[in-house]
């Protein structure tokens, strides 16, 4: 009993002792049982960590171990083993495939619909009278917009009309004027040529007494008299002549006449088209198929010559596809485009390659940059490419500002996948 006790308490003693000091060696029995190994335990000095050493430097069992270890790991996952190669047989040809299908297009999302959209304004003022057309609405060309009141411009186009028959008329009296004047013409034409037959014959009387005074068979009296009546014949036709010359001089002006009213004629006939003009701008109409927005025509609005009635957006429409410059060297127009609109995911639209814009988007903007000034850093440009659609969708809205993705094939070959897709 004496010596548990004293192996109980030789026991605390060496628990309660820190481990830096040296346990005194004593000359008696050393301690059996629990005790005596959790006495042998705390003598012992701290282990020390080996430091690590590679696979070479290790001997040839314990490699031999390692390798053991990883085929046992093997064994053990034989199916996620297969799994892992047969996924990694199948990415990297899958891959491939697709670099290639890929490497066949030229993609980008900075897409919008473009149109040439312009505001309907009238030509004419008046109060609108009818608006048979709403928001939104499609109209085919020639459809009526609006209409606006007539009832001036009918007035302006009838006072036109009456000017257009006064002018002919006024011709009709000149040219009538002008047929009597011919026939007076022709009347003292004929006075002329009296006088001078009646001339040429007091010419031959007067020759002829004159010949007999001096040779004593007739009288001088007689001479006398045929050379006052030469005279008088040659007086005559001088008077004739000059009526002859009043009458043509008055065919002239009848003719001056003739061509002032014919330009009033004109000038009334484009007073009249003018007036026929005006009426017809009364009815504001479509040049073109298209769509009306942002109508704001109302019956009993006054419009305005150039005030705008609605927005108009023609259905003639195209894609502005800005692509980076880095994607234009093998990019032509002709190419075939597929269209992707994101207000319509499930459309699929087709198109093809108009024209590609002869300079970036910046060089046309208000602003340009200017890389010549300050501090420059290169920057990728996009360059605006336009893009025609072959079956733009008729059933659905289509306008400008809309985002689209375009798909263009630089390559007209058939890639991998086409060339498998077609065999199986």
């Amino acid at each position: 009993m004496l010596e548990r006790d004293s192996r109980e308490k030789g026991d605390q003693a060496l628990m309660e002792a820190p481990r830096s000091e040296s346990l005194p060696v004593r000359k008696k029995e050393k301690p059996y049982g629990p005790a005596a190994d959790e006495a042998d335990r705390l003598r012992a000095p701290a282990r020390r960590e080996e430091p690590f050493e590679a696979d070479e430097d290790r001997e040839p069992q314990e490699r031999d171990g390692r390798d053991e270890v990883r085929k046992s790991w093997l064994r053990r996952h034989p199916i996620a083993v297969a799994l892992g190669l047969l996924c990694l047989l199948l990415a990297v040809p899958a891959g491939y495939v697709y670099w290639d299908y890929t490497s066949h297009f030229r993609t980008t999302d900075d897409s919008y619909i473009a149109s040439r959209q312009f505001a309907i304004a009238p030509e004419v003022s008046g109060y609108i009278t009818a608006v048979p057309v709403t928001d939104n609405e499609h109209v085919n060309a020639g459809q009526v917009i609006a209409r606006i009141d007539d009832r001036t411009y009918r007035a302006a186009l009838d006072q036109a009309e009456a000017q257009v028959a006064a002018a002919k008329a006024n011709i009709e009296n000149i040219n009538a004027q002008m047929s009597v004047q011919q026939a007076q013409i022709a009347a003292d034409q004929a006075q002329v040529d009296k006088a001078q037959a009646a001339l040429v014959f007091a010419q031959q009387q007067a020759a002829r007494y004159q010949y007999l005074a001096k040779t004593i068979a007739g009288t001088v009296q007689n001479a006398q008299q045929y050379t006052s009546q030469l005279h008088q014949q040659q007086a005559a036709l001088d008077d004739a002549q000059a009526t002859l010359k009043l009458a043509q001089r008055q065919i002239e002006a009848l003719k001056a006449q003739r061509d002032s009213a014919v330009a009033s004629l004109a000038q009334a006939k484009a007073q009249r088209e003018l007036a026929q003009l005006n009426l017809s701008y009364t009815t504001v109409t479509a040049d073109q198929p298209g769509r009306v927005v942002q109508l704001s025509a109302a019956v009993g609005q006054y419009a305005q010559p150039g005030a705008n009635l609605s927005m108009f957006v023609p259905d003639d429409i195209w894609i502005w596809a800005n692509f980076k410059e880095t994607q234009l060297d093998e990019m032509r127009p002709g190419q075939p485009v597929t269209v992707d609109v994101d207000a319509y995911p499930e459309r699929a639209i087709h198109g093809h390659v108009a024209s590609v814009q002869p300079g970036s988007g910046t060089a046309f903007s208000l602003l340009p940059a200017q890389n010549a000034t300050g501090n420059w850093v290169k920057i990728v440009q996009r360059v605006p490419v336009k893009v025609v659609m072959d079956n733009p969708p008729t059933d659905v809205a289509l306008g400008p500002g809309m985002s689209t993705e375009v798909d263009v094939r630089v390559n007209p070959h058939p890639s991998l996948y086409e060339q498998l897709r077609a065999w199986l």
